[in-house]
């Protein structure tokens, strides 16, 4: 049994085809980029893979993340490097500089091939006093638009620790701070965006041994939907994260990276 073959004549539909084809691909290419960009917007991105995935993709919106940590541990690095992930997606970040070290010089280090494209979407303010950040804090509202995807506030208890005295100020000061970490976990949600603080570490010492603990632990861990230590390891730059607080994560988890020159990348043993 010869099975006949019948050559179908496609050139007359060729062109009606074509222009088809790429009208329906171009649409759903549209709704792809809409869609990634809606994902994206959830989620800010440390730009280190081991990180982003101890976060389950980075620093999530409607919600209050702290990061605390020693000295040289990358607080403020991975701080600035969340700032220019959030700029490369088209976003503004707020950040405000309470500890009065922002480092132009490692902006530029870590946006080192588009800081021209990004530094204009990152916002800083500078406040020297303890007032002058509850302000800063309080007039949030007044500049976040649309296009404004992140604040951060680094570090939170700086101004905090420089102003504490008595116990009647300490006091007093306590309540502020509670209130103006508040502020910032109820602005990323009314907004909808993510709201990074850092914070300093002040030693404890307990019955067996000593620790550290963010200052002001009790104010800025209840507040906080996600909490990030950064601690030294035996090894020169290379730091382990153990992430405390996580809305989907019943038990902490940890990961390792690297403090670059060019920002955190992730550790390859």
């Amino acid at each position: 049994m010869k099975i006949k073959y019948t050559k179908l004549d496609f050139s007359l539909h060729k062109v009606a085809f074509t222009r088809l084809t790429c009208d329906k691909v171009i649409y759903l290419l549209g709704l792809l980029f809409a869609f990634c960009g809606e994902l994206l917007q959830h989620v800010v991105s440390t730009g280190c893979r081991s990180l982003d995935k101890l976060l389950e993709g980075g620093f999530p919106s409607n919600s209050l993340s702290l990061v605390y940590g020693e000295a040289e541990t990358g607080k403020s690095s991975l701080a600035v490097q969340c700032a220019v992930n959030t700029a490369r997606m088209g976003y503004k970040t707020i950040l405000i500089d309470s500890d009065g070290t922002f480092s132009t010089r490692r902006l530029l280090q870590i946006a080192y091939y588009d800081s021209e494209k990004v530094s204009p979407l990152i916002t800083l303010v500078k406040p020297t006093t303890f007032e002058e950040q509850a302000l800063a804090i309080d007039h949030l509202d007044t500049y976040i638009t649309k296009t404004v995807s992140l604040v951060i506030v680094d570090t939170i208890t700086s101004l905090y620790r420089v102003e504490l005295g008595d116990a009647k100020k300490t006091f007093t000061l306590n309540r502020e701070l509670h209130r103006q970490v508040a502020a910032l976990a109820q602005i990323a949600k009314t907004h909808k965006i993510a709201a990074l603080i850092i914070s300093q570490v002040r030693s404890v010492l307990t019955q067996t041994y000593l620790t550290e603990e963010p200052v002001a632990t009790r104010v800025l861990k209840f507040w906080s939907d996600i909490v990030l230590n950064l601690k030294h390891t035996s090894r020169p730059h290379i730091i382990k994260t153990i992430l405390e607080k996580h809305p989907n994560r019943k038990r902490p988890a940890s990961c390792y990276f690297s403090i670059e020159s060019n920002g955190i990348r992730d550790y390859k043993r």
